[in-house]
Protein backbone atom coordinates (compact mmCIF):
# COMPACT_ATOMS: atom_id res chain seq x y z
CA UNK A 1 0.00 0.00 0.00
CA UNK A 2 1.36 3.42 -0.94
CA UNK A 3 1.46 6.49 1.23
CA UNK A 4 -1.37 8.01 -0.77
CA UNK A 5 -3.47 4.90 -0.27
CA UNK A 6 -2.84 4.98 3.46
CA UNK A 7 -3.93 8.63 3.73
CA UNK A 8 -7.18 8.30 1.76
CA UNK A 9 -9.25 6.70 4.57
CA UNK A 10 -8.25 9.47 6.97
CA UNK A 11 -9.26 12.11 4.42
CA UNK A 12 -12.56 10.32 3.87
CA UNK A 13 -13.13 10.06 7.59
CA UNK A 14 -12.32 13.74 8.08
CA UNK A 15 -14.63 14.71 5.22
CA UNK A 16 -17.45 12.60 6.63
CA UNK A 17 -17.14 14.13 10.10
CA UNK A 18 -16.85 17.63 8.65
CA UNK A 19 -19.91 17.24 6.43
CA UNK A 20 -22.01 15.74 9.18
CA UNK A 21 -20.90 18.42 11.63
CA UNK A 22 -21.65 21.22 9.17
CA UNK A 23 -25.04 19.73 8.29
CA UNK A 24 -26.04 19.26 11.93
CA UNK A 25 -24.81 22.71 13.00
CA UNK A 26 -26.70 24.39 10.14
CA UNK A 27 -29.88 22.46 10.88
CA UNK A 28 -29.54 23.15 14.59
CA UNK A 29 -28.98 26.87 14.04
CA UNK A 30 -32.00 27.10 11.73
CA UNK A 31 -34.23 25.26 14.15
CA UNK A 32 -32.84 27.31 17.04
CA UNK A 33 -33.69 30.61 15.36
CA UNK A 34 -37.19 29.42 14.56
CA UNK A 35 -37.66 28.14 18.11
CA UNK A 36 -36.47 31.40 19.68
CA UNK A 37 -38.74 33.41 17.43
CA UNK A 38 -41.62 31.06 18.15
CA UNK A 39 -41.00 31.41 21.87
CA UNK A 40 -41.06 35.21 21.66
CA UNK A 41 -44.29 35.23 19.63
CA UNK A 42 -45.90 32.67 21.88
CA UNK A 43 -44.98 34.68 24.97
CA UNK A 44 -46.55 37.83 23.47
CA UNK A 45 -49.66 35.86 22.51
CA UNK A 46 -49.99 34.47 26.02
CA UNK A 47 -49.50 37.95 27.51
CA UNK A 48 -52.24 39.34 25.24
CA UNK A 49 -54.52 36.46 26.08
CA UNK A 50 -53.93 37.01 29.79
CA UNK A 51 -54.75 40.71 29.42
CA UNK A 52 -57.97 40.03 27.46
CA UNK A 53 -59.27 37.19 29.62
CA UNK A 54 -57.89 38.46 32.91
CA UNK A 55 -57.20 42.16 33.37
CA UNK A 56 -59.68 43.69 30.93
CA UNK A 57 -62.37 41.09 31.57
CA UNK A 58 -62.23 41.81 35.29
CA UNK A 59 -62.09 45.56 34.59
CA UNK A 60 -65.21 45.47 32.34
CA UNK A 61 -67.09 43.32 34.84
CA UNK A 62 -66.11 45.57 37.73
CA UNK A 63 -66.98 48.75 35.83
CA UNK A 64 -70.43 47.43 34.93
CA UNK A 65 -71.06 46.35 38.52
CA UNK A 66 -69.90 49.71 39.93
CA UNK A 67 -72.02 51.62 37.42
CA UNK A 68 -75.13 49.60 38.29
CA UNK A 69 -74.40 50.08 42.00
CA UNK A 70 -74.08 53.85 41.54
CA UNK A 71 -77.41 54.05 39.70
CA UNK A 72 -79.13 51.92 42.35
CA UNK A 73 -77.64 54.10 45.10
CA UNK A 74 -78.89 57.32 43.47
CA UNK A 75 -82.38 55.87 43.04
CA UNK A 76 -82.45 54.74 46.67
CA UNK A 77 -81.33 58.13 48.05
CA UNK A 78 -83.82 60.01 45.91
CA UNK A 79 -86.65 57.67 47.00
CA UNK A 80 -85.67 58.06 50.65
CA UNK A 81 -85.65 61.86 50.29
CA UNK A 82 -89.21 61.79 48.90
CA UNK A 83 -90.75 59.20 51.24
CA UNK A 84 -88.56 59.09 54.32
CA UNK A 85 -88.95 55.28 54.32
CA UNK A 86 -85.71 53.63 55.45
CA UNK A 87 -86.51 50.49 53.44
CA UNK A 88 -85.85 52.55 50.32
CA UNK A 89 -82.19 52.90 51.47
CA UNK A 90 -81.43 49.18 51.19
CA UNK A 91 -80.00 49.41 47.61
CA UNK A 92 -77.82 52.31 48.73
CA UNK A 93 -76.44 50.38 51.69
CA UNK A 94 -75.76 47.32 49.49
CA UNK A 95 -73.88 49.51 47.01
CA UNK A 96 -71.48 50.58 49.76
CA UNK A 97 -70.42 46.92 50.22
CA UNK A 98 -70.18 46.16 46.49
CA UNK A 99 -67.44 47.09 44.04
CA UNK A 100 -66.97 50.87 43.77
CA UNK A 101 -65.04 53.05 41.35
CA UNK A 102 -62.61 53.91 44.11
CA UNK A 103 -61.75 50.23 44.59
CA UNK A 104 -61.42 49.72 40.83
CA UNK A 105 -59.05 52.67 40.52
CA UNK A 106 -56.83 51.30 43.31
CA UNK A 107 -56.72 47.83 41.70
CA UNK A 108 -55.90 49.22 38.24
CA UNK A 109 -53.06 51.30 39.66
CA UNK A 110 -51.23 48.05 40.60
CA UNK A 111 -52.17 46.03 37.48
CA UNK A 112 -51.80 48.23 34.40
CA UNK A 113 -49.52 51.07 33.26
CA UNK A 114 -52.25 52.54 30.99
CA UNK A 115 -52.40 56.14 32.26
CA UNK A 116 -55.47 57.00 30.15
CA UNK A 117 -57.46 54.15 31.67
CA UNK A 118 -56.19 55.03 35.15
CA UNK A 119 -57.17 58.68 34.67
CA UNK A 120 -60.72 57.67 33.59
CA UNK A 121 -61.02 55.35 36.58
CA UNK A 122 -59.83 58.01 39.01
CA UNK A 123 -62.18 60.61 37.48
CA UNK A 124 -65.12 58.25 37.92
CA UNK A 125 -64.00 57.54 41.49
CA UNK A 126 -63.74 61.27 42.36
CA UNK A 127 -67.14 62.08 40.82
CA UNK A 128 -68.74 59.17 42.66
CA UNK A 129 -67.17 60.18 45.97
CA UNK A 130 -68.28 63.81 45.40
CA UNK A 131 -71.88 62.71 44.93
CA UNK A 132 -71.70 60.59 48.09
CA UNK A 133 -70.05 63.28 50.24
CA UNK A 134 -71.89 66.40 48.95
CA UNK A 135 -75.37 64.98 48.44
CA UNK A 136 -76.10 61.40 49.52
CA UNK A 137 -74.69 61.49 53.05
CA UNK A 138 -76.09 64.96 54.03
CA UNK A 139 -79.55 64.20 52.58
CA UNK A 140 -79.77 60.89 54.43
CA UNK A 141 -78.85 62.59 57.68
CA UNK A 142 -81.40 65.43 57.14
CA UNK A 143 -84.26 63.07 56.25
CA UNK A 144 -83.41 60.78 59.16
CA UNK A 145 -83.51 63.80 61.52
CA UNK A 146 -86.39 65.90 60.12
CA UNK A 147 -88.28 63.77 57.65
CA UNK A 148 -88.73 64.27 53.91
CA UNK A 149 -89.72 67.93 54.38
CA UNK A 150 -86.20 68.71 55.61
CA UNK A 151 -84.76 68.48 52.09
CA UNK A 152 -85.25 71.47 49.81
CA UNK A 153 -85.82 71.33 46.04
CA UNK A 154 -82.54 73.17 45.57
CA UNK A 155 -80.66 70.31 47.30
CA UNK A 156 -82.43 67.76 45.11
CA UNK A 157 -81.44 69.71 42.00
CA UNK A 158 -77.82 70.05 43.19
CA UNK A 159 -77.73 66.30 43.84
CA UNK A 160 -79.04 65.60 40.35
CA UNK A 161 -76.25 67.70 38.86
CA UNK A 162 -73.63 65.88 40.94
CA UNK A 163 -75.04 62.51 39.93
CA UNK A 164 -75.08 63.46 36.24
CA UNK A 165 -71.39 64.31 36.54
CA UNK A 166 -70.66 61.01 38.31
CA UNK A 167 -72.66 59.03 35.75
CA UNK A 168 -70.89 60.76 32.87
CA UNK A 169 -67.49 60.00 34.40
CA UNK A 170 -68.52 56.37 35.00
CA UNK A 171 -69.78 55.98 31.42
CA UNK A 172 -66.53 57.48 30.13
CA UNK A 173 -64.53 54.96 32.20
CA UNK A 174 -66.66 52.06 30.95
CA UNK A 175 -66.14 53.13 27.36
CA UNK A 176 -62.38 53.50 27.95
CA UNK A 177 -62.19 50.01 29.46
CA UNK A 178 -64.08 48.49 26.53
CA UNK A 179 -61.89 50.33 24.06
CA UNK A 180 -58.70 49.09 25.79
CA UNK A 181 -60.06 45.54 25.78
CA UNK A 182 -60.84 45.78 22.06
CA UNK A 183 -57.24 46.91 21.36
CA UNK A 184 -55.90 43.99 23.44
CA UNK A 185 -58.19 41.55 21.62
CA UNK A 186 -56.86 42.83 18.26
CA UNK A 187 -53.29 42.34 19.47
CA UNK A 188 -54.18 38.82 20.62
CA UNK A 189 -55.56 37.98 17.20
CA UNK A 190 -52.41 39.32 15.53
CA UNK A 191 -50.03 37.37 17.78
CA UNK A 192 -52.18 34.23 17.44
CA UNK A 193 -51.94 34.40 13.66
CA UNK A 194 -48.18 34.94 13.93
CA UNK A 195 -47.92 31.90 16.19
CA UNK A 196 -49.70 29.73 13.64
CA UNK A 197 -47.38 30.93 10.90
CA UNK A 198 -44.29 30.22 12.97
CA UNK A 199 -45.55 26.74 13.85
CA UNK A 200 -45.95 26.05 10.13
CA UNK A 201 -42.45 27.43 9.53
CA UNK A 202 -41.08 25.23 12.30
CA UNK A 203 -42.72 22.15 10.77
CA UNK A 204 -41.32 22.98 7.33
CA UNK A 205 -37.85 23.56 8.79
CA UNK A 206 -38.00 20.24 10.66
CA UNK A 207 -39.13 18.41 7.52
CA UNK A 208 -36.39 20.00 5.43
CA UNK A 209 -33.80 19.14 8.09
CA UNK A 210 -35.03 15.56 8.28
CA UNK A 211 -34.93 15.10 4.51
CA UNK A 212 -31.43 16.54 4.31
CA UNK A 213 -30.21 14.28 7.09
CA UNK A 214 -31.83 11.27 5.45
CA UNK A 215 -30.13 11.74 2.09
CA UNK A 216 -26.78 12.54 3.72
CA UNK A 217 -26.88 9.52 6.01
CA UNK A 218 -28.07 7.25 3.22
CA UNK A 219 -25.20 8.24 0.95
CA UNK A 220 -22.45 8.42 3.54
CA UNK A 221 -23.52 5.72 6.03
CA UNK A 222 -26.43 3.44 5.07
CA UNK A 223 -25.09 2.18 1.73
CA UNK A 224 -21.63 1.26 3.10
CA UNK A 225 -23.19 -0.26 6.23
CA UNK A 226 -25.52 -2.36 4.05
CA UNK A 227 -22.55 -3.69 2.13
CA UNK A 228 -20.77 -4.50 5.39
CA UNK A 229 -23.90 -6.20 6.73
CA UNK A 230 -24.23 -8.41 3.64
CA UNK A 231 -20.62 -9.50 3.94
CA UNK A 232 -21.02 -10.14 7.69
CA UNK A 233 -24.19 -12.22 7.15
CA UNK A 234 -22.37 -14.36 4.61
CA UNK A 235 -19.73 -15.09 7.24
CA UNK A 236 -22.28 -15.79 10.00
CA UNK A 237 -24.15 -18.21 7.71
CA UNK A 238 -21.06 -20.36 7.52
CA UNK A 239 -19.16 -19.02 4.52
CA UNK A 240 -15.95 -18.34 6.40
CA UNK A 241 -14.06 -18.07 3.12
CA UNK A 242 -15.99 -14.91 2.17
CA UNK A 243 -13.59 -11.93 2.34
CA UNK A 244 -15.09 -8.84 4.04
CA UNK A 245 -14.26 -5.66 2.11
CA UNK A 246 -16.19 -2.35 1.92
CA UNK A 247 -15.58 0.80 -0.11
CA UNK A 248 -16.69 3.91 1.73
CA UNK A 249 -15.70 6.34 4.47
CA UNK A 250 -12.54 5.59 6.37
CA UNK A 251 -14.37 4.68 9.58
CA UNK A 252 -16.40 1.99 7.83
CA UNK A 253 -13.35 0.66 5.98
CA UNK A 254 -11.60 0.30 9.34
CA UNK A 255 -14.68 -1.47 10.71
CA UNK A 256 -14.68 -3.82 7.72
CA UNK A 257 -11.02 -4.54 8.38
CA UNK A 258 -11.85 -5.42 12.00
CA UNK A 259 -14.60 -7.76 10.84
CA UNK A 260 -12.19 -9.40 8.42
CA UNK A 261 -9.75 -9.95 11.27
CA UNK A 262 -12.59 -11.45 13.27
CA UNK A 263 -13.37 -13.79 10.36
CA UNK A 264 -9.78 -14.95 10.27
CA UNK A 265 -9.90 -15.48 14.03
CA UNK A 266 -13.08 -17.53 13.66
CA UNK A 267 -11.40 -19.73 11.09
CA UNK A 268 -8.59 -20.43 13.55
CA UNK A 269 -10.98 -21.03 16.45
CA UNK A 270 -13.13 -23.36 14.35
CA UNK A 271 -10.15 -25.52 13.69
CA UNK A 272 -9.41 -25.64 17.42
CA UNK A 273 -13.07 -26.45 18.22
CA UNK A 274 -13.09 -29.31 15.77
CA UNK A 275 -10.01 -30.73 17.43
CA UNK A 276 -11.64 -30.55 20.92
CA UNK A 277 -15.10 -31.82 19.89
CA UNK A 278 -14.17 -35.44 20.59
CA UNK A 279 -13.05 -34.52 24.12
CA UNK A 280 -16.37 -32.73 24.81
CA UNK A 281 -18.33 -35.70 23.46
CA UNK A 282 -16.43 -38.05 25.71
CA UNK A 283 -16.99 -35.81 28.76
CA UNK A 284 -20.72 -35.59 27.96
CA UNK A 285 -20.90 -39.37 27.77
CA UNK A 286 -19.27 -39.67 31.19
CA UNK A 287 -21.73 -37.15 32.67
CA UNK A 288 -24.64 -39.06 31.19
CA UNK A 289 -23.42 -42.31 32.73
CA UNK A 290 -22.93 -40.63 36.11
CA UNK A 291 -26.44 -39.11 35.99
CA UNK A 292 -27.93 -42.52 35.21
CA UNK A 293 -25.95 -44.06 38.05
CA UNK A 294 -27.25 -41.35 40.41
CA UNK A 295 -30.85 -41.99 39.35
CA UNK A 296 -30.36 -45.72 39.87
CA UNK A 297 -28.87 -45.08 43.31
CA UNK A 298 -31.84 -42.88 44.27
CA UNK A 299 -34.27 -45.57 43.14
CA UNK A 300 -32.38 -48.16 45.20
CA UNK A 301 -32.46 -45.91 48.26
CA UNK A 302 -36.21 -45.32 47.92
CA UNK A 303 -36.80 -49.03 47.44
CA UNK A 304 -34.67 -49.80 50.48
CA UNK A 305 -36.62 -47.34 52.63
CA UNK A 306 -39.92 -48.80 51.48
CA UNK A 307 -38.87 -52.41 51.93
CA UNK A 308 -37.21 -51.75 55.28
CA UNK A 309 -40.28 -49.93 56.58
CA UNK A 310 -42.67 -52.54 55.17
CA UNK A 311 -40.70 -55.56 56.42
CA UNK A 312 -40.40 -54.09 59.90
CA UNK A 313 -44.17 -53.88 60.25
CA UNK A 314 -44.80 -57.57 60.96
CA UNK A 315 -42.19 -58.24 63.70
CA UNK A 316 -42.94 -54.90 65.31
CA UNK A 317 -46.64 -55.69 65.28
CA UNK A 318 -45.88 -58.90 67.16
CA UNK A 319 -43.69 -57.11 69.67
CA UNK A 320 -46.41 -54.51 70.28
CA UNK A 321 -49.16 -57.16 70.60
CA UNK A 322 -47.27 -59.34 73.05
CA UNK A 323 -46.05 -56.43 75.15
CA UNK A 324 -49.65 -55.17 75.39
CA UNK A 325 -50.83 -58.69 76.33
CA UNK A 326 -48.05 -58.87 78.89
CA UNK A 327 -49.14 -55.51 80.30
CA UNK A 328 -52.81 -56.54 80.42
CA UNK A 329 -52.22 -59.98 81.95
CA UNK A 330 -49.39 -59.36 84.40
CA UNK A 331 -49.87 -55.66 85.10
CA UNK A 332 -49.97 -55.17 88.87
CA UNK A 333 -48.79 -58.71 89.62
CA UNK A 334 -45.12 -57.86 89.48
CA UNK A 335 -43.31 -55.13 91.34
CA UNK A 336 -43.56 -51.44 90.41
CA UNK A 337 -40.27 -51.44 88.48
CA UNK A 338 -41.45 -54.38 86.31
CA UNK A 339 -44.69 -52.54 85.49
CA UNK A 340 -42.63 -49.49 84.54
CA UNK A 341 -40.44 -51.56 82.23
CA UNK A 342 -43.51 -53.05 80.56
CA UNK A 343 -44.94 -49.52 80.07
CA UNK A 344 -41.67 -48.45 78.48
CA UNK A 345 -41.78 -51.42 76.11
CA UNK A 346 -45.41 -50.77 75.10
CA UNK A 347 -44.77 -47.04 74.56
CA UNK A 348 -41.59 -47.73 72.56
CA UNK A 349 -43.38 -50.25 70.34
CA UNK A 350 -46.21 -47.78 69.64
CA UNK A 351 -43.79 -44.98 68.83
CA UNK A 352 -41.79 -47.31 66.59
CA UNK A 353 -44.99 -48.26 64.73
CA UNK A 354 -45.85 -44.59 64.20
CA UNK A 355 -42.29 -43.86 63.06
CA UNK A 356 -42.30 -46.74 60.54
CA UNK A 357 -45.74 -45.74 59.21
CA UNK A 358 -44.64 -42.13 58.79
CA UNK A 359 -41.37 -43.21 57.15
CA UNK A 360 -43.30 -45.52 54.80
CA UNK A 361 -45.62 -42.67 53.84
CA UNK A 362 -42.65 -40.36 53.33
CA UNK A 363 -40.93 -42.86 51.00
CA UNK A 364 -44.09 -43.35 48.94
CA UNK A 365 -44.40 -39.66 47.96
CA UNK A 366 -43.36 -39.36 44.32
CA UNK A 367 -42.57 -43.06 44.04
CA UNK A 368 -46.01 -44.64 43.97
CA UNK A 369 -47.72 -42.58 41.29
CA UNK A 370 -51.36 -41.74 41.88
CA UNK A 371 -53.97 -40.24 39.58
CA UNK A 372 -53.53 -36.52 38.89
CA UNK A 373 -56.97 -34.88 38.98
CA UNK A 374 -58.61 -31.55 39.71
CA UNK A 375 -58.53 -31.19 43.51
CA UNK A 376 -60.78 -28.75 45.34
CA UNK A 377 -58.58 -27.60 48.23
CA UNK A 378 -61.65 -26.70 50.28
CA UNK A 379 -62.90 -30.29 49.99
CA UNK A 380 -59.40 -31.63 50.74
CA UNK A 381 -59.29 -29.50 53.91
CA UNK A 382 -62.70 -30.82 55.01
CA UNK A 383 -61.56 -34.44 54.51
CA UNK A 384 -58.45 -33.77 56.56
CA UNK A 385 -60.69 -32.36 59.33
CA UNK A 386 -62.88 -35.49 59.19
CA UNK A 387 -59.83 -37.71 59.73
CA UNK A 388 -58.80 -35.57 62.72
CA UNK A 389 -62.32 -34.99 64.06
CA UNK A 390 -61.70 -36.68 67.43
CA UNK A 391 -58.52 -34.65 68.12
CA UNK A 392 -60.22 -31.44 66.95
CA UNK A 393 -63.25 -32.01 69.20
CA UNK A 394 -61.08 -33.00 72.15
CA UNK A 395 -59.05 -29.77 71.86
CA UNK A 396 -62.10 -27.61 71.01
CA UNK A 397 -60.21 -26.36 67.94
CA UNK A 398 -61.76 -24.15 65.23
CA UNK A 399 -60.66 -24.53 61.60
CA UNK A 400 -61.83 -21.91 59.07
CA UNK A 401 -60.83 -20.97 55.55
CA UNK A 402 -61.39 -18.36 52.89
CA UNK A 403 -61.85 -18.91 49.15
CA UNK A 404 -59.64 -21.85 48.15
CA UNK A 405 -58.84 -22.74 44.52
CA UNK A 406 -59.04 -25.93 42.48
CA UNK A 407 -55.60 -27.27 41.52
CA UNK A 408 -54.15 -30.24 39.65
CA UNK A 409 -52.59 -32.90 41.84
CA UNK A 410 -52.92 -36.18 43.71
CA UNK A 411 -55.86 -35.79 46.07
CA UNK A 412 -54.62 -38.21 48.82
CA UNK A 413 -51.32 -36.35 49.08
CA UNK A 414 -53.00 -32.93 49.32
CA UNK A 415 -55.38 -34.29 51.99
CA UNK A 416 -52.30 -35.61 53.86
CA UNK A 417 -50.72 -32.16 53.54
CA UNK A 418 -53.73 -30.45 55.17
CA UNK A 419 -53.96 -33.24 57.76
CA UNK A 420 -50.39 -32.59 58.92
CA UNK A 421 -50.91 -28.80 59.02
CA UNK A 422 -54.17 -29.08 61.00
CA UNK A 423 -52.66 -31.75 63.27
CA UNK A 424 -49.71 -29.49 64.12
CA UNK A 425 -52.06 -26.58 64.90
CA UNK A 426 -54.00 -28.80 67.32
CA UNK A 427 -50.90 -30.47 68.80
CA UNK A 428 -48.88 -27.28 69.40
CA UNK A 429 -51.80 -25.25 70.76
CA UNK A 430 -51.38 -22.57 73.41
CA UNK A 431 -52.70 -23.67 76.82
CA UNK A 432 -54.39 -20.31 77.47
CA UNK A 433 -56.55 -19.99 74.34
CA UNK A 434 -58.81 -22.02 72.07
CA UNK A 435 -56.87 -23.41 69.07
CA UNK A 436 -57.78 -21.65 65.83
CA UNK A 437 -56.44 -22.29 62.32
CA UNK A 438 -57.38 -20.14 59.31
CA UNK A 439 -56.45 -21.12 55.74
CA UNK A 440 -56.45 -18.57 52.88
CA UNK A 441 -55.22 -18.44 49.28
CA UNK A 442 -54.13 -15.71 46.93
CA UNK A 443 -52.95 -15.62 43.34
CA UNK A 444 -49.26 -14.83 42.76
CA UNK A 445 -47.19 -15.05 39.58
CA UNK A 446 -48.03 -18.40 37.99
CA UNK A 447 -49.06 -20.06 41.26
CA UNK A 448 -51.50 -20.16 44.16
CA UNK A 449 -50.02 -19.14 47.52
CA UNK A 450 -51.75 -20.99 50.38
CA UNK A 451 -51.40 -19.67 53.93
CA UNK A 452 -52.30 -21.54 57.13
CA UNK A 453 -52.08 -19.43 60.29
CA UNK A 454 -52.75 -20.67 63.83
CA UNK A 455 -52.64 -19.10 67.29
CA UNK A 456 -50.48 -21.75 68.92
CA UNK A 457 -47.14 -21.59 70.72
CA UNK A 458 -45.27 -20.47 67.57
CA UNK A 459 -41.80 -21.32 66.27
CA UNK A 460 -38.60 -19.50 67.14
CA UNK A 461 -37.32 -17.77 63.94
CA UNK A 462 -33.92 -19.44 64.30
CA UNK A 463 -35.54 -22.88 63.81
CA UNK A 464 -37.79 -22.17 60.78
CA UNK A 465 -35.43 -24.04 58.42
CA UNK A 466 -34.85 -27.03 60.69
CA UNK A 467 -38.53 -27.95 61.01
CA UNK A 468 -38.64 -29.19 57.39
CA UNK A 469 -35.74 -31.62 57.91
CA UNK A 470 -36.82 -35.22 58.54
CA UNK A 471 -36.62 -36.45 62.18
CA UNK A 472 -35.96 -32.90 63.45
CA UNK A 473 -37.80 -32.10 66.70
CA UNK A 474 -37.92 -28.79 68.59
CA UNK A 475 -39.53 -30.24 71.73
CA UNK A 476 -38.94 -33.28 73.87
CA UNK A 477 -41.07 -36.31 72.94
CA UNK A 478 -42.50 -36.52 76.46
CA UNK A 479 -43.88 -32.96 76.03
CA UNK A 480 -45.23 -33.20 72.47
CA UNK A 481 -45.60 -36.59 70.81
CA UNK A 482 -44.55 -37.14 67.23
CA UNK A 483 -41.86 -38.56 64.95
CA UNK A 484 -40.42 -35.37 63.42
CA UNK A 485 -41.57 -36.35 59.91
CA UNK A 486 -44.76 -34.25 59.59
CA UNK A 487 -43.40 -31.01 58.10
CA UNK A 488 -40.73 -32.91 56.15
CA UNK A 489 -43.56 -34.88 54.55
CA UNK A 490 -45.40 -31.60 53.82
CA UNK A 491 -42.28 -30.27 52.11
CA UNK A 492 -41.93 -33.40 49.98
CA UNK A 493 -45.62 -33.31 48.95
CA UNK A 494 -45.45 -29.61 48.00
CA UNK A 495 -42.22 -30.05 46.02
CA UNK A 496 -43.68 -33.13 44.30
CA UNK A 497 -46.49 -30.88 43.03
CA UNK A 498 -43.99 -28.27 41.78
CA UNK A 499 -44.29 -25.76 44.63
CA UNK A 500 -42.29 -24.64 47.64
CA UNK A 501 -43.07 -24.32 51.36
CA UNK A 502 -41.69 -21.96 54.00
CA UNK A 503 -42.44 -20.28 57.34
CA UNK A 504 -42.48 -16.45 57.10
CA UNK A 505 -42.20 -14.01 59.96
CA UNK A 506 -45.50 -14.01 61.87
CA UNK A 507 -46.94 -10.84 63.37
CA UNK A 508 -48.38 -11.61 66.78
CA UNK A 509 -48.86 -15.07 68.28
CA UNK A 510 -48.90 -18.41 66.53
CA UNK A 511 -47.29 -19.87 63.43
CA UNK A 512 -47.84 -19.14 59.74
CA UNK A 513 -47.01 -21.76 57.07
CA UNK A 514 -47.12 -20.83 53.39
CA UNK A 515 -46.75 -22.99 50.32
CA UNK A 516 -47.35 -22.60 46.59
CA UNK A 517 -49.08 -24.82 44.06
CA UNK A 518 -48.88 -24.25 40.29
CA UNK A 519 -51.80 -22.71 38.38
CA UNK A 520 -52.98 -24.54 35.28
CA UNK A 521 -53.84 -22.66 32.09
CA UNK A 522 -57.64 -22.94 32.38
CA UNK A 523 -57.79 -22.83 36.18
CA UNK A 524 -60.11 -20.40 37.98
CA UNK A 525 -60.37 -19.63 41.70
CA UNK A 526 -62.85 -21.78 43.57
CA UNK A 527 -65.84 -19.79 44.77
CA UNK A 528 -65.83 -20.88 48.38
CA UNK A 529 -67.63 -19.38 51.34
CA UNK A 530 -65.43 -17.06 53.39
CA UNK A 531 -65.03 -18.36 56.89
CA UNK A 532 -66.53 -21.80 56.12
CA UNK A 533 -65.43 -24.18 58.87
Amino acid sequence: MTAADGASPRRAATTLRRRLTLLLVTAGALLGVVLVLSGFVLARALASQDAVTGLYFDAVSGADAAYVGLVDAETAVRGFALTGDEIALEPYERSLDDVTFTVLADELASETPDETLLAAARAAARASERWHEDFATPVIEQVSAGGSAAVSPEQIEAGRVLFDEARAAAEAYVQEVRASRAIAAQELATWTAATGGLVLLLVLAAVATGISLWFALRRWVLVPVTQLGQASRAVTQGDLSHVVRVEGPGELEELASDVEQMRLGLVTQLAELRSSREEITEAHQRLTEQAEELRRSNRDLEQFAYVASHDLQEPLRKVASFTQLLQKRYGGQLDERADQYIDFAVDGAKRMQRLIQDLLGFSRVGRVGGEVVDVDLAVALERAQDQLSERIEEAGAVVTHGDLPVVRGEEPLLVQLFQNVVGNAVKFRHPDRTPHLHVTARRVEGAWEIEARDNGIGIDPQYVDRVFVIFQRLHAKDVYEGTGIGLALCKKIVEFHGGRIWIPETDGDGTTIRWTLPVTEDENPHDGDEGRS
